[in-house]
């Protein structure tokens, strides 16, 4: 039997309330919008704003900043999974005559390729885009800071190349492509490079007193693939659905799991924080809970997507000021109200339609060295492998074609796990990347590395 998706309880509804209207009186903003996803459909939507009788539903359009980067780098790696390009190319091999063509792909993604944090003066958040009209203009006279590849630094001009890596490729403009390959098969209709109605005004807060200024709205030219869109709660909660599980007429599933994997080297600070940076997208560790997604702020606006992939919960945040609420704690907050008020309820147990014998016999315990592990089969037809008990290396592993698995994470990630048979067709023992598991601690039937002392086990004497 299934159990259809029911609704948020009144409590948590109030909850989630609650969080947005103490985010929007402390942060003094003008106005505060928030949708909750589950199950993959948005399940609540929430507006708390200062002008009496108006509630900005799920189309009124708010500017998003950085969360662009996001769906660039959807487009980077439509290229890639279309055979274009690789990640491990260098930008070198694309988009020549940049000046810092070393940096990979992938390198750029991930914010590691050393360049610049922002573009040279003025500041390109509140002049017009026409100020930088060529890449030399947007990556200035020292565009590298840092060795590429070897610290995570976060960088918009680093997407403006990515942008303009999509542009060479595609023979046509980023926003068309855009258009063309995400927004339009995603259903995002209210998503764009400029607002139209209904949308919010941005603002500026005075810091010490109730009045506000109005920010300019800048079209940012060559900086567009960092931070130009507008979009709405209504797109945004969309589009978390498809980070989450993925859409083949976009990205398919590994490939979104792949975005959301670490891919920079963290510094220091940020494995104290638990914040790490995928292919265009956060992480962060809070609180016991995997978070990933992106936040945004350009002047007048603050924007903030979070997705605990593990709760199936994911939240959207955007308010219209330039500083204030500090939207990825409300955002993992959202999350963290949901999961925790109403957990997901799991898919029920079923057995395997079908199990090849010769794997099943392999199911249980094993030892390498005096470690025990267990290896289960699983429903996806692999097996996985981990400690018995407490932490320690583990792994699942797809099946081969030729009766290996290779390791899908972790440690044992790309490695190759078979069963070495004796002549008579029995099991010997398992080897993994050289590791030999047996089904007996230092078993004397078996190959183990080193021998085994002839004397056996013994105690002290």
């Amino acid at each position: 039997m299934t159990t259809p998706q029911e609704e948020l309880l009144p409590t948590t509804r109030r909850a989630l309330t609650h969080r947005i209207a103490v985010a929007q009186a402390e942060g003094r903003t003008p106005s505060l919008v928030a949708a909750v996803v589950r199950g993959g459909r948005t399940v609540w939507h929430g507006a708390w704003t200062s002008v009496e009788g108006h509630g900005p539903d799920e189309n009124v359009q708010y500017r998003i900043g950085s969360i662009t980067k996001t769906f660039t780098a959807v487009l980077v790696l439509r290229l890639r999974d279309e055979g274009v390009l690789d990640l491990g190319d260098p930008l070198e091999k694309h988009l020549p005559g940049t000046g810092v063509g070393e940096a990979t792909i992938a390198e750029l993604l991930a914010h590691s390729g050393g360049l610049a944090a922002e573009s040279p003066a003025p500041w390109w958040e509140r002049t017009p885009g026409s100020l930088r009209p060529e890449l030399a203009d947007v990556l200035g006279e020292q565009p590298l800071l840092h060795p590429v590849g070897r610290r995570h630094h976060y960088s918009n001009p680093g997407y403006t190349l990515l942008g303009a890596l999509v542009e060479k490729l595609r023979g046509a403009s980023w926003e068309e492509v855009l258009q063309r390959e995400v927004l339009d098969p995603l259903g995002l209709e209210r998503t764009a490079t400029r607002p139209s109605a209904p949308h919010a005004g941005g603002w500026a807060v005075h810091p010490w007193a109730d009045v506000m200024l109005a920010e300019p709205t800048e079209d940012l030219g060559r900086m567009a693939p960092a931070g130009q869109l507008w979009s709405t709660t209504g797109d945004l909660a969309r589009f978390a659905v498809f980070l989450t599980q993925g859409d083949d007429k976009v990205l398919g599933a590994e490939t979104v799991r792949e975005m959301r994997a670490p891919a920079a080297p963290a510094e220091a600070a940020d494995v104290v924080d638990g914040a790490a940076y995928g292919l265009g997208l956060q992480l962060q560790h809070r609180d016991g809970r995997l978070l990933v997604g992106h936040s945004g702020s350009l002047p007048g606006f603050l924007a903030n997507l979070t997705i605990g992939v593990e709760d199936d919960v994911a939240a959207v945040v955007l308010t219209n000021c330039t500083s204030g609420p500090l939207l990825a704690g409300v955002g993992s907050d959202l999350v963290a109200i949901v999961a925790e008020a109403e957990p997901r309820i799991p898919e029920p147990w079923r057995p395997l339609r079908e199990v090849d014998a010769s794997v099943l016999e392999l199911a249980g315990q094993w030892y390498w060295g005096t470690h025990a592990f267990a290896l289960r089969l699983t429903a996806d037809g692999g097996v996985s492998l981990g400690p018995l008990s407490g932490q320690g290396r583990r792994s699942r592993f797809q099946a081969n074609d030729d009766g290996s698995w290779t390791g899908l994470e972790g440690y044992y990630a790309g490695e190759s796990l078979r069963a070495v048979r004796r002549p008579d067709g029995t099991v010997s023992h398992l080897d993994l990347g050289s590791f030999v598991f047996t089904r007996q601690p230092y078993d004397e039937g078996a190959v183990v590395p080193g021998g085994v002392d002839p004397q056996g086990w013994q105690g002290i004497g």
